[in-house]
């Protein structure tokens, strides 16, 4: 079991906070971040709901709001404590998810994607992840293949933001496997071989993106984007083959939104109430969750029936698992440190403070062959220990003997076909991969050629 790992950041005053002369209302000392409401005098006492300060603890606090400070934090120390966790967690064959929430215009979109020269946590885990894959390939240690899908959940809909000239890029179905959980039907998925092939499909994906100029942000995101990573690995541990697959999911949330402080109308306002009907389920769903864990934690006899209300929204549906189920999870919520932001930011406070007692139960995930090729090698192991333990020269005449004999071939029989099934198959869809990786980009020269060609 792990809980949801939770981080706070708070970013610089911005144009307009300068301009309306807000106050500052942010301190962080190791992992406390504390608010002040200024409105209200010092030394009422009482009553923690009139507190003029209110104290929140995460497992990280992170200083990002003024370079010169001493305990600023950057970009690089982010993803040293939080993206390095997950690359962790999808080499050892674990799902990981992170994501941002926050106000709009509180810094989701600068802490996961970055800017020009400062790049935030899904370009540097992506980064990271070829460059580990990079180093353990050349000791020939494992093979790797490596898959992305960029989407974006606008009103409700979801759009394919890698889907170039499609009926089918607005509008896709979110369905549910059984095992796998909930995915989107008919997303496209992208060969990657080195970061240069993810750098260039996230390029594409962020300019589709759905963004606006509203009141409070000039480049609003207007859409909940997931950046999904599908990571397979395959190697032989002590003769013993292994492949795992890690689903890795990079979300960056719309910002939650007033519609007085924005100016939002027309579109804009229609949009704005799709975000917050979105993540006011993220919060029902966090809280539900919490509440499950906290059952669970404190072992009650009688559990009370709890709801959790994945399906009123696509984004808790397609997160389901990362909220929920089998995946080790990061929350980053991004606040403003100005005062006119009070009511939101405290809002977000409260939400990651819910969401830190969200109990996952991440599992490594295994090929079935391989989890039954070990189950079987335990076994022959058992057996091969039970005969041994026995009466040599009494068990040569016992039956049960004879049968775990027989058994026992069976089982190294059974093994050896499956292993050899196993490398056939891997190799051969490396294969077909080296096939396609160099068909795709040979048709992306092509294309080249031609743009070029038509221009002379």
């Amino acid at each position: 079991m792990a809980s949801v790992k939770v981080a706070v950041r708070v970013r610089p005053m911005n144009r307009r906070e300068k301009d309306l002369e807000a106050k500052f209302i942010i301190e962080m000392e190791g992992k406390k971040t504390t608010i002040t409401n200024i409105k209200l005098p010092d030394g009422i006492t009482g009553d923690s709901s009139r507190d003029r300060t209110k104290v929140f603890t995460y497992d990280f606090s992170y200083f990002s709001a003024d370079c010169k400070n001493s305990n600023y934090v950057s970009q690089e120390r982010v993803f040293r404590d939080l993206g390095t966790d997950v690359l962790k967690s999808a080499f050892e064959g674990y799902n990981a998810c992170v994501f941002a929430y926050g106000q709009t215009g509180s810094g989701k979109s600068y802490t996961m994607m970055g800017n020009t020269g400062d790049s935030g946590l899904i370009p540097r885990i992506c980064e990271g992840l070829f460059s580990k894959i990079a180093d353990v390939t050349r000791k020939g240690d494992a093979s790797f293949r490596t898959e992305v899908s960029y989407l974006e959940i606008y009103n409700e809909r979801v759009r394919d933001l890698l889907r170039r000239k499609s009926s089918k890029t607005f509008n896709l179905r979110v369905r549910e496997h059984p095992k796998e959980g909930p995915y989107v039907e008919d997303l496209s998925k992208h060969l990657v071989q080195n970061y240069r092939d993810v750098e260039e499909l996230m390029d594409a994906g962020n300019i589709n993106r759905t963004t606006a100029a509203t009141g409070m942000n000039d480049v609003s995101s207007r859409s909940h984007a997931i950046f999904t990573i599908n990571f397979t690995q395959a190697k032989f541990d002590a003769e013993m083959p292994c492949e795992t697959v890690s689903k890795i999911h990079l979300v960056d949330l719309a910002g939650s939104e007033r519609a007085d402080a924005t100016g939002a109308t027309g579109v804009r306002l229609k949009e704005g109430g799709n975000i917050n009907k979105s993540l006011v389920t993220l919060g029902n769903v966090i809280s539900a969750l919490a509440d499950l864990s906290q059952d669970a934690a404190n072992h009650l006899a009688k559990k009370k029936q709890v709801f959790v209300p994945y399906r009123d929204s696509v984004l808790t549906w397609l997160l389901k698992d990362s909220l929920g189920g089998n995946s080790k999870t990061i929350m980053i919520a991004t606040i403003s440190p100005a005062d006119i932001n009070y009511g939101e930011t405290l809002s977000t406070l409260r939400y990651a403070n819910r969401a830190k007692n969200i109990i996952n139960k991440p599992t490594i995930n295994e090929d079935a062959n391989v989890k039954l090729i070990r189950e079987l090698r335990a076994e022959i192991a058992r057996l091969k220990a039970l005969l041994a333990q026995g009466n040599q020269i009494a068990l040569l005449d016992s039956p049960t003997a004879l049968s775990m004999e027989e058994k026992l071939q069976q089982n190294e029989a059974r093994v050896e076909e499956l292993t050899k099934e196993w490398t056939n198959k891997w190799n051969e869809t490396q294969n077909i991969l080296r096939v396609s990786y160099m068909t795709l980009h040979l048709s992306v020269t092509l294309q080249l050629y031609i743009t070029l060609y038509s221009f002379i």
